[in-house]
């Protein structure tokens, strides 16, 4: 299992330990620096902060992207509508001994929504 962490601490969450990792660089993910490891809802176990974060959705409407409402940090996104099966934790707040050796991938959500490796 790995956990992330915002910088406060009001949100924690617990996931299995990610086998892949994506840095997308859309007008989004290049602002908040986010490296995502996706994973069902199921999966997921908020052990603080669940329900607690703010959520903004932009554009096309198929995810809402959370935040600490404390210190800031983004924590997760959640798919919505037909996307509602899948959600993605900020690795960049899990330790780095969570994240060790897992493969990053780039991706080109500005453009051509594919992987750049």
């Amino acid at each position: 299992m790995a956990e992330a962490s915002c910088h406060c601490g009001a949100v924690r969450i617990q996931t299995p330990k990610p086998q892949q990792l994506t840095e997308c660089n859309c007008s989004l993910c290049r602002r908040t620096g986010g490296r995502w490891a996706y994973f069902r809802p199921d999966e997921v176990s908020f052990l603080a902060g669940e329900g607690t974060t703010v959520g903004y959705v932009q554009g096309d409407r198929t995810l809402a992207t959370h935040h600490c409402p404390t210190c800031g940090c983004t924590t997760h996104w959640v798919g919505l509508g037909d996307f509602s099966d899948r959600m993605a934790v900020n690795a960049r707040l899990m330790s780095a001994e969570d994240v060790v050796g897992v493969r990053v991938r780039r991706f080109d959500g500005a453009d051509t929504w594919t992987f750049l490796d």
